[in-house]
């Protein structure tokens, strides 16, 4: 096979430049003559959407990142790659855009649930541990977004001011862990660091990331967010996306003829391109060498698994779960994020699962002998949601089902329809409602639509005004309600067609909502009560909506939307066997968290998610996660709250001290802190031992039942010392233990564990306490260990 240089020197600067650019939404093009194939690229937190949102293709939904981090395990972490990988090369995928290890500084931030932690050296260990398992299969990662992009506020013109030190000790070394990993990609960020906007940061990307740390592999942008020609090419960007808006092309062949590039800069990008070419197979007869090696990995049971072990328990007032079936004759399911499951985040995260198990669903195959009975009790969701019912699409010559009855697709359409042939869709089903009464409908999305319910039409209309842009259409849908009086067991047969814009196919979100006949807001609250009041256990799921928790904006507040709060208050003292169940990417604030029995924060759990909330809440399972962000009590205990820009600027003037490093500066306890969860057995830690590079920690199971225990190893300066903080994560390990057994375990302690950025990696010389513990603030084994 000849050599990359070899290759290199077949191009013509167009050819090369060519390879530099998307050539449409999500892929590069192909030069046969030199046997290199088209690279595609794919949106992949939690799995891979391939080049289309095509309903008509499923695409295996895993629990969020921060679920993955709550599990602290990057051997877990590896498996959810290596599935991913393998979903990659079911679509014909060789780059995943992903993962996203930017920091959960502030808890307003709207994506944080696509991002770990607040910890670097958690967020570091889960991202190397995805990027082997996903490289595995042979295709490409992209770390991401390099760097503070840590909230979505005004972030394509947003310039982040950090400090040196902040940079080398919190924000960056979550992307240097995957590098030194062998990590193949990194994308840079949309919003600008210290002056120069990311896509054209030299320092960073150039100084830093390549020359420092010696990167092999390629920079490729957030989309949209190479929006300079020279400033681009010279600012270490190897590929622009997508071919959208793209700067390069014709004008950076333009550049590099009048001198603004040297030829050597293109080359070294080029040289990249076909070096990840390589390593992904889609250059020459190249394939990964160990994937006939590899079983094939069941998705279904990865997911469950996955999101079992993620799940936190952080309030488990005398033992109230597990629960047992056999004491179990009636169990109220409360919650309209019961019924219908938020299972992923808003946004680019998003993709098409082929099922998703609810709550609801879930107790009731798990307890088939019981009586499972569900009450609304409050809705927060502003956009009715999607009718559970199956639905056929019709696009053109090509006809698709779908269930629930939404449709949504960005880049390639589905059936391999091309976008200038697409000027609508049909959407149709057959309802047959269980109650008599006016039903509303909804339909949401972007474009014209006609809604007709056997034959009458209920609304015809365009819902957005003409202009309105492209990230508004998808990222902030609109709704339109209609009503029909239904009778119970008569079908009902609605339409929904929707007119696209010609050319515009490659972006289609359409929803059609239902709510059936139901009381008032009061009512669905006191018919939530009353089936509490008589039932032996209450679970009541909350959560945000994707109006809440999304890319595209961040949060306003960390309130539960909606009357929430007040329905598991009046759940509550309807009955002390409450157990809430928190359906959130990331921290929310729970006033009622003393008034309940049991509290289990689950995540966006993915599609198994009901089922392995059953296996939790049965102890079929052990709830296995400890938490990677610190809840707070209220938000204004947090110490980094506000996201505002100041003049086209977020200044992080808090330095080092971000997440627990900032609740521990200032003394405040918060609800739940760092590292934080309890499981269904009880661990006594027995003995450690330390020196300069480890800590090895013995510890036993004490409880009744086989479990799970988080190590955590965290290092204090003895004496305290104002320029760092009072103590810091150094490193952990998740083991299982069967009753009474004995488990030890040897904790890593880098060289950068005592150190600071002074210009450069300094050692502080003293005295360390090395701590062994459960969370942040539960401490269990403590020794010294002095550096020189």
């Amino acid at each position: 096979m000849p050599d990359v240089d070899h290759l290199l020197n077949q191009l013509s600067l167009a050819e090369k430049v060519s390879l530099l650019a998307g050539q449409d939404f999500w892929s590069l093009p192909a030069i046969e003559r030199i046997g290199l194939r088209s690279l595609v690229m794919s949106d992949g937190p939690i799995g891979i959407r391939g080049v289309g949102w095509a309903p008509d293709d499923p695409s295996v939904a895993l629990p969020s990142p921060t679920a993955l981090a709550a599990a602290w395990d990057p051997e877990l972490a590896e498996t959810a790659g290596r599935l991913l990988g393998q979903e990659a090369r079911r679509k014909g995928v060789h780059v995943v855009l992903g993962p996203t290890v930017n920091l959960q500084r502030t808890p307003l931030g709207g994506r944080h649930f696509e991002c770990y932690s607040e910890d670097p050296l958690l967020s570091g260990e889960i991202a190397v541990g995805f990027v082997r398992g996903v490289q595995r299969l042979g295709v490409g990662t992209t770390v991401k977004h390099l760097v503070g992009n840590d909230f979505e506020t005004d972030r394509m013109e947003v310039d982040v001011r950090i400090g040196e030190r902040a940079l080398r000790e919190i924000y960056l070394p979550p992307f240097e862990r995957v590098v030194a990993a062998g990590g193949w990609g990194v994308m840079s960020a949309y919003n600008g660091v210290n002056g120069a906007p990311m896509a054209a940061n030299g320092r960073l990307q150039d100084e830093v990331l390549k020359q420092e740390w010696g990167f092999d592999g390629v920079v490729v942008s957030d989309w949209r967010a190479a929006r300079s020609t020279v400033g681009a090419a010279l600012g270490g960007l190897d590929i622009a996306m997508p071919q959208l808006e793209n700067p390069w092309g014709q004008a950076l062949v333009d550049a590099v003829n009048a001198g603004e590039v040297p030829p050597e800069v293109v080359d070294d990008k080029v040289r990249r391109v076909l070096r990840l070419a390589r390593r992904v197979g889609a250059l020459g007869d190249d394939v990964p060498a160990d994937l006939d090696e590899l079983a094939e990995l069941d998705g279904e049971a990865v997911a469950r698994e996955l999101a079992a072990r993620s799940f936190v328990l952080v309030r488990n007032e005398n033992w109230t779960l597990p629960l047992e079936p056999a004491g179990l004759s009636r169990v109220a399911v409360v919650g309209a994020l019961a019924m219908d499951a938020r299972v992923l985040g808003g946004g680019s995260a998003q993709v098409s699962p082929p099922h998703a198990i609810s709550p609801l669903d879930g107790l009731r195959l798990a307890l088939g002998g019981t009586d499972v009975e569900y009450a609304v009790g409050a809705d927060p969701r502003p956009f009715l949601p999607a009718l559970h019912r199956p639905a056929t699409v019709t696009i053109a010559d090509h006809e698709f089902e779908v269930e629930p009855a939404a449709v949504r697709w960005i880049g390639s359409l589905p059936g391999g329809l091309d976008p200038a042939g697409v000027d609508g869709l049909r959407l149709a089903t057959t309802f047959t409602p269980d109650a008599d009464g006016e039903h509303t409908f909804a339909v949401s999305g972007f474009g014209t639509f006609r809604l007709t319910i056997n034959g009458d039409e209920k609304y015809a209309g365009t819902l957005h005004p003409p202009g309105t842009g492209r990230a508004d259409l998808l990222l902030s849908p609109r709704e339109q309600r209609v009503t029909a009086v239904l009778t119970a067991g008569e079908p009902a047969e609605i339409v929904l067609e929707q007119t696209i814009v010609p050319g515009a196919g490659h972006s289609v979100a359409t929803t059609l909502g239902h709510r059936p006949p139901s009381p008032d807001e009061d009512g669905m609250i006191e018919e939530a009560v009353a089936l509490a009041a008589v039932s032996d256990v209450a679970v009541v799921v909350v959560g945000t909506t994707e109006q809440v928790e999304s890319e595209g904006f961040d949060r306003t507040s960390l309130a539960l939307p909606g009357r929430q709060d007040e329905l598991v208050s009046r759940v509550a003292a309807a009955n002390p066997r409450t157990v809430v169940v928190v359906n959130a990417g990331s921290p929310v604030l729970m006033p009622w968290a003393d008034e309940v029995a049991a509290t289990l924060l689950t995540w966006f759990p993915g599609q198994e998610g009901g089922a392995a909330l059953a296996d939790v809440l049965l102890g079929v399972t052990e709830p296995g996660g400890r938490l990677p962000t610190t809840w707070p009590r209220r938000e204004r205990d947090c110490p980094v709250l506000e996201i505002a820009p100041k003049d086209g600027v977020v200044a992080y003037d808090e330095g080092v001290f971000v997440g627990y490093r900032g609740w521990l500066r200032q003394k405040t306890a918060p609800l739940y802190a760092f590292g934080h969860g309890l499981g269904y057995t009880t661990w006594h830690y027995e003995e450690m031992t330390v020196d300069a590079t480890e800590a090895v920690v013995t510890l036993r199971n004490a409880g009744a039942r086989s479990g799970r225990e988080v190590v955590q190893v965290y290092v204090a300066p003895v004496t305290p010392d104002d320029r760092r903080p009072p103590r810091w994560l150094a490193g952990f390990a998740n083991v299982a233990a069967h009753p009474d057994e004995t488990v030890t375990v040897r904790i890593a302690l880098p060289a950068r564990t005592w150190t600071i950025w002074d210009g450069g990696w300094r050692t502080i010389p003293g005295d360390y306490r090395v701590i062994a513990a459960h969370a942040v603030d539960d401490d269990r084994l403590t020794a010294v260990v002095t550096i020189s």
